[in-house]
Order: structure tokens, then sequence, then C-alpha cells
């Protein structure tokens, strides 16, 4: 029993010896790692915690200055000259022990633990201190790792000893970001509310100083409903922490926050349509602790040259237009001639020029006069496509087995022959003509509308929005209207859409920025500019082919070459019901363009008004501007060989030599890869006979879809 108890002990005080060596180690590790963090702390110059944040700058493709943006606007106030109520508020959301601690918050580590690992809730646990010193410092702003939080620690315990809590609180309210470009709490409450941070009352102090954890994701200007539940929550906060009365609490509840249009200031106005497109692209590409961060160089994809002369042939074409005969809306020279507020009714236009290749987007046009509309057409405007979405429609048929040579009827549509549609829809071609059998290609560069109905039958609406998808058009709607083109688009997406006729099937995704600098110059983000197949090379090379003739002197762009612009190209003219919208759809080898014109509350631009007349000559002088900047169209090589191929007219397969006498081959050039494996045996009686289970099926088919008139 002695020697039992002995040993007990001599176990026990090794334990005890063991557990005091690691308690002496662990306190040695962690006085040398601060040792050595309070080293790398001191090499961080102080005197950075007074500066503004630095504006950003943005550069087009070559180099040159667009703009600034972020930081610039700025104001540094005093910390009396805000609203005590933000000062109250600011403490309560984010460091309530903010004039207790040194710079690091020990209880408030230990609950951001607990809630992390516990509650599986994310907390951070940085002071308002700590903060500071990583606002105040880009090398620290876009890093996320434990070196970053020690560095932020003791450069808070450096902070704490230099300055006043009050400095401390002033340095940061300056520093702060609040979302949409807005540094600073005197900007950010003239922004919001049109007032001075002074004037500022307990519900709005209350708002700013809850959407600080997420200034983009809460600004009232993006999101006013998530950030009215953030005023909410610190309000609430307030009231537990006994900062505020029961009373104040109440009367701050129900009183409403009026927000003010976003850039009401004239002087934060955006300043062009790209930029806008940068800025957006900006926010939703970079986390916020680098949108927040100034000194930026965000090099972009934008030509600037180019950008300028598009902007200045949109202006001069749509100048033109309102001079035209019969045209009856108001100009933009009587609207500039009244001055008044109001939103402009003239005619607008949008342009959307992309690399075939990256992705790039060259220059981007979304309206007339930015100082007029701050709407980006290009980017937010929902228009109906019409005959632009035909070219997709027909790619699904090529996929299904049609070829461009086959003959559909141009003939009256007849009830309930498009499978899926109304009894009464019945669509008719905009001359009121029809031209019997015609080849497939025909009713792509014509633009038929009864051949185009017929060819989205065969295609099949399922198979219509799998590669619309594909391609980056989304579509709800199962109604056969989509086989003209009652589908809705921005104008920037269905360009990026087309980018897969002259990439021979594969898209290219659209972006403005190419890549962002830090302050010390070191590159943290790059665009992944790459193309990724979405459509099959065979079908989307026959669709390619097609949209070519439309360019030829018979097609609906045959107007582009009258004007002078010769090179290989292909496209697609659009014109909506009533002539209300009007769009080309154009590439090269090179780049693909995409012009829309019409009126923000959808009229009809003027009597015979088609993209013909209207969109296409502004698309081709467009087109001859990017030429003289150095985008050159080469012939456009289909990447797959080409095979000559005799095929019947009506079934689209190889022929028999009963296709032959009866007048019904023909010579077909198409990809390789869509050759078909069957020969006919519509016209072969020996192939009926073999197959005679299936005559009454190809008759059904041949009766409902390729009926003459």
């Amino acid at each position: 029993m002695y020697k039992k108890r002995r040993r007990h002990l001599a176990v026990t005080f090794a334990l005890f010896k063991v557990a005091i060596l690691a308690t002496l180690l662990i306190f040695i590790s962690c006085g040398m790692i601060l040792t050595v963090y309070g080293i790398l702390a001191k090499g961080y110059n102080l005197k950075q915690l007074g500066k503004m944040p630095l504006p950003s700058i943005v550069y087009d493709c070559h180099g040159n200055e667009i703009g600034k943006i972020h930081g610039s606007k700025s104001k540094f106030i005093a910390l009396n000259a805000v609203s005590s109520d933000f000062q109250k508020a600011l403490i309560i959301r984010e460091d309530v022990r903010f004039y207790e601690h040194k710079g690091i918050d020990p209880a408030g580590i230990l609950r951001a633990f607990y809630r992390n690992v516990f509650k599986k809730k994310r907390e951070g646990a940085s002071t308002i201190t700590m903060q500071l010193a990583r606002n105040s410092f880009s090398e620290l702003m876009s890093q996320k790792t434990l070196h970053r939080k020690l560095i932020e620690a003791q450069l808070a315990r450096r902070i704490e000893k230099e300055y006043s809590k009050d400095q401390i609180l002033e340095f940061y309210i300056n520093r702060i970001f609040f979302g949409s470009g807005i540094y600073g709490i005197e900007n950010a409450s003239l922004s919001y509310f049109g007032k001075k941070a002074i004037d500022m009352n307990l519900s709005e102090a209350a708002m700013l100083a809850g959407i600080i954890r997420g200034p983009n994701r809460f600004s009232p200007f993006r999101n006013f409903k998530a950030a009215n539940e953030q005023r909410k929550t610190v309000l609430g906060r307030m009231h537990q922490e006994r900062v505020i009365t029961r009373n104040e609490f109440q009367n701050a509840m129900l009183m409403g926050v009026k927000i003010l249009p976003q850039n009401f200031n004239k002087k934060e106005r955006v300043k062009s349509y790209a930029m806008d497109a940068i800025q957006r692209e900006l926010n939703n590409a970079l986390g916020e602790s680098n949108t927040e961060d100034g000194g930026l160089k965000i090099h972009t994809s934008i030509d600037l040259l180019l950008q300028n002369k598009v902007e200045e042939i949109l202006e001069r074409s749509l100048q033109a237009i309102e001079k035209r005969p019969g045209y009856n809306h108001p100009t933009k020279a009587q609207y500039d001639s009244i001055k008044l507020k109001k939103t402009p009714d003239y005619i607008q236009g949008s342009v959307v020029i992309m690399d075939n290749k990256t992705g790039a987007v060259l220059a981007i046009v979304g309206g007339r006069d930015i100082k007029d509309s701050e709407f980006n057409r290009a980017l937010n405007a929902k228009r109906p496509l019409g005959s632009i979405f035909k070219p997709f429609v027909y790619t699904a048929a090529f996929n299904q087995g049609l070829m461009p040579g086959s003959l559909i009827s141009d003939g009256p549509i007849k009830k309930n022959e498009i499978e899926g549609a109304q009894t009464n829809w019945m669509p008719r071609n905009h001359d009121m003509k029809s031209y019997g059998l015609q080849t497939v290609n025909f009713g792509l560069y014509k633009s038929r509308n009864t051949m185009s109905a017929r060819i989205g039958n065969i295609a099949g609406i399922d198979n219509i929005k799998a590669l619309s998808e594909k391609v980056g058009i989304k579509i709800s709607s199962s109604n056969p209207q989509i086989f003209l083109g009652n589908v809705t688009s921005d104008l920037q997406s269905i360009t990026s859409a087309y980018t897969v006729f002259p990439n021979y099937g594969r898209r290219a995704p659209s972006f403005t920025i190419h890549s962002i600098n830090d302050i010390n110059g070191k590159t943290f983000y790059k665009a992944a500019a790459q193309t990724y197949p979405a459509v099959s090379s065979g079908p989307i090379t026959m669709t390619c082919m097609a949209l070519e003739k439309v360019m030829s002197k018979h097609g609906t762009g045959s107007g582009s070459k009258a004007l002078g612009y010769k090179k290989q190209v292909g496209g697609k003219t659009g014109t909506t019901d009533d002539s209300k919208d009007t769009w080309f759809l154009g590439f090269s080898s090179r780049v693909t363009c995409g012009v829309w014109i019409g009126l923000d509350k959808p009229k009809t631009i003027l009597k015979d008004a088609y993209a013909s007349n209207i969109t296409l000559p502004i698309w081709t002088k467009i087109m001859q501007e990017c030429e003289k900047f150095g985008y050159t169209a080469e012939n456009m090589i289909p990447p797959i060989p080409m095979s000559e191929i005799n095929l019947c007219r009506i079934s689209g397969k190889r022929t028999s030599k009963e296709c032959i006498s009866s007048g019904n081959s023909y010579l077909e050039k198409i990809p390789y890869d869509s050759i078909p494996q069957d020969y006919c045996q519509i016209h072969s009686h020996i192939g009926l006979s073999k197959n005679r289970e299936k005559k009454p099926e190809r008759l059904k088919v041949l009766k409902k879809l390729f009926q003459s008139n």
C-alpha cells in the first residue's frame, strides 16, 4: 500500500513538472512571438493613421487614365463634428469595451472563439483600434492570416500608447468605408441623408453604424431592406446596453430613414458608362476589404480612344434619326434647352464591343448622356430580342440533324401546327408575303417568321432553352413564341452569347477588369480571361455561315456593304413589334459588336423603322472604326474540316438514286462532323420496302413540318 502511494505521488509529481514545463514553454513561446511581432509592428509609420485613403486610378488597355474612384472625395472632420448618437452606436456595434481595453480585448477574443467553435457563427474579435490598424496599411488589407492578426494586435498596442481613445476614434470614423465608394462619416452622412454628420438623428446614426461590417452588402443604395435590419439590430443593442432609454429606443425604431437617390450630390456623379461598368465589376469581383483599400491601380480592357469614338458615332447617328421626317418624339436638343430635372424621354442607344478570343470589353456605352441618366442600358435594360435570337433557334435545329439546304415552307402557319402553341398563334412575315418552299438558310438570312416557327418546332423548346443557357441567356418561358425571339436580355449578355459564332462554339464571358495592383504595385487580382465550349462546332459553323449570308446582297444586313464595309463578317438584324426596339448583333474574326436603339418607355421609333435602316448603319460605322484602331477583321476559317456531299433537300440525309431522279438532290458544303450517316429512305422504294413500319411516321412528320402552301 505504501509503495503504491509513493508510486502515485511520483507520477503526479512528474505530471506536475511536465505541466509546469509546458506552461513555461507556452509563456516563453508567446513571449517570443509577441516580441517578434512587436518588432515588426514598429516598422509601420503611425502617421499613416491620419491620412485619408488615396483614390484608386483606373487605366485603359493602353495605360491611359480613364478616371479615379474611391477615396478622392473623403473629408477629415473632428470627433466633435460627429453626432454623439453615432459615436455611441459605433462603439456598441463594433467594440463595446473600447474605452476599457488597451487595443486588444481578451473577453472579445474568448467570446468570438466560443461562438465560432460551438455556435458555428462567424464572429470577429477585432477591436476598433485593430480595425484602424488594418485599414491604415494596405499590405494588411490584402491578407487574411494569423500573421496579419498578430501584427494588427501589436500595432493596436502601439496605437493605444501613442494616442488617446478620442483620437483613435476620430481616425477610425474618418477612414472607415461605408459602401458604394463612400469613405468617412461626413461623406457617408451627406451621401445617404443629405446632412452633415453632426446633424444625424439616432435612427440614421444606427443605420450607418450597422452597415460597417458589410458596407457593400448592406449599403442602403444597394439593399435598403438589409440596411434597415442592421439599424434595428444596433438600436436593440444600444437599448440592451442602456446607452439609450426605452422611449429613445421606441421612437427611433418607429422613425423611418429616408435615403437620397444614389449620387444625388453632383460632385459624386459617375463620369461615364464605362466607369460605371468598371465600378460594378470591381465591387462584384473583389472582397470588401480589397474594395475599401485606396491607392489601387485598376487595369481595364477598355480602349479609351475607341470608347470615345463610339460615343461620338452613337450621338451623331441618333441626332440624324431625330431629324428624319415623321420622327415625333422629344429630341435631346429640346431636352437640353429646357434643362428640367426629369428623366430624359429622347431616343437612346447602347453599344458593347468585345474581343472574341478573351471576352474583354473594348467599349461599352449605356446611353447618350450620363449627366441626364445614369441608367446603364448596356447592362440593366432587359429588352425583347426579336430576330437576333433566331440564330440560336436555327443552331438547335442543326443540332437535331436539320441541314442548311433543307426545304421548309414559308407559307402561313395553320392552327395547331406548332406544338405547344395556343390555337390562335399563327405568326406572319413582316412583309405579309410567302415564298413557298425555301432553304433553311433563306429563312435565317431573310428573317422569315413562318419558317423560323417551323424550324423552332423541329429543334424543340427544351433543346433551344438548354442551348441558350449554355451561351449565357436564361429562358424561363416554354412558349413557342421564343422561336421568334420573345426573349429578353441586356445588351452585354447577348453580345457575349454571340461570340460563339466567330469562335465556332466557344463562348467568351465578358469582363472589363484585367488586373488590379495594390498601393505597393503588387498584383492581387487577375481576370480569368478564357473561353469555354458551349455548343458543338458543327451546328454552330453552319449557323455562322448562314449569318455571313445575312450580310450578302440578298440578306437583311446587306446595307453594311453598301456603306463601304466589305470585310468578311456575320450578323443578324432584329426589330421587335411596332419597331419599338431595333438591334444589330454582328461579328468579325476579331470582335463582336452589339447595338440597340430605342426609347426607355417602349414606343414606335419611327414608321418603317427597322434594324436595317436604324441600327445597322451605326454598327457599320463602329466596325469601320474598329479597323482603324487595329482590331482588323481577317477571313473566318472554321476549325473543323468541311466536306461537300450530296444531300436530299427533304430528308436532309445522304441522297439515294431516287432523290437524284426526283430532283431533290443537291450539293452541300457542311462540317465533317455533321455529315449524316444514313441515306434518304423517303424517295427510295427499296428503303421504304425494307422499313415499311417507318412510313406512316415519316409521312406524318413531312406533312406536319414541311408542308408547302
